[in-house]
Order: structure tokens, then sequence, then C-alpha cells
């Protein structure tokens, strides 16, 4: 077999090993798997229970400011936000453990969008992120319904006309 079929056949098994586990994790975890209880150490001093948030259509971003492509989607965040706040929506941006808390202080006060309008959390111990399925890749996100249910998670930026119309879908919805 020749270099070229065998690198073939390991980037196949590869794709088929994610997709298994992929498979897997979504029967372990259901349709709709509620979102964990945290709490949300936000820029400030402040916190934040996942409790609080009940009731709410929440959209909770994984982000670094070390992460262009976060950077750049944060000003989509604030569009978001402004949108749907006024209608029950909720947004809290949960900066990684590894990202620098001074330079999360600053984004969050006086980064190149301005001044956040939403939550922003850091998650020094790495905790929020292992209790939403050990998050490693930003940006990531989870939209949470009014029943605190995750009904769609995003690796990379999402689609934002996809996200704003099933953020106007829950938001008709009850709890």
């Amino acid at each position: 077999m020749r270099a070229s079929n065998k690198s073939l056949w390991g980037a196949i098994a590869g794709v088929v090993l994610v997709a298994a586990a992929a498979l897997l994790a979504w029967n372990a975890f259901g349709r709709d798997p509620k979102a964990p209880s945290v709490d949300y150490h936000l820029v400030g001093g402040n916190t934040l229970s996942s409790a609080n948030l009940r009731g709410k259509v929440v959209l909770v971003e994984f982000w670094a400011t070390s992460c262009t492509t976060c950077v750049a989607d944060m000003r989509n965040m604030v569009r978001t936000y402004d949108a749907f706040a006024p209608k029950g929506f909720d947004l809290v941006a949960v900066s990684m453990y590894y990202d620098n808390p001074q330079y999360v202080e600053n984004f969050t006060r006086s980064g190149p969008v301005g001044k956040l309008p939403f939550p922003v959390a850091m998650d020094r111990s790495g905790d929020v992120a292992k209790a939403f399925g050990d998050v490693r890749l930003t940006p990531t996100s989870f939209l949470i319904d009014r029943s605190g249910r995750i009904v769609k998670q995003y690796v990379g930026p999402p689609n934002m006309d996809e996200l704003h119309a099933m953020i106007g879908q829950l938001l008709q919805r009850q709890a």
C-alpha cells in the first residue's frame, strides 16, 4: 500500500472515530441536555449563578483575548445582546482559564468594541469550561432555553442569521 493510501485510510479512521464519539455523547446527554449549574465569577468581583438566568434565553460564549476570531466576533455578540436583551435574552462571556485577567478586564471596559454591555466572567480555575463538557476551543457558544436546556452548541463563530432566528423562536416559548 502506498503512503498516500495509508494517510487516506488514517484520515477516514479518524473521522469515523470522532463521529462515533459524538454519537455516543449525543446519546448519553440526550437531545436537549440541561446546562450545568455553575457560578460565574464576573469582572468586578460579583458572582452570577446560572440559577439567576433561569427563565431567560442565554448564550454562554467561551472566548479568550488571545483568540483573534473571538475578538472579531465580539462586535456580533454586542449587537445580538442589544437586539434581544429587552425581550428576555442574556449573554455571558466566559474568558478561558489561561487568559490574563488584566487583559480580560481591559477588554471588558474599553476593548475594540467599547464597554461590553453583558456580564463577563473569568474562569480562572477552568471549572466552568469543564462543566460545559471540557471546552477547549474558542470561541465555543452554548444557546440555552428558558428551562435551562442546551439547544445548540457552536464551535467557532456562530452563523448569526441562524443564531438570531433561534433566539427569536426561543424567546416566543414559555419555560
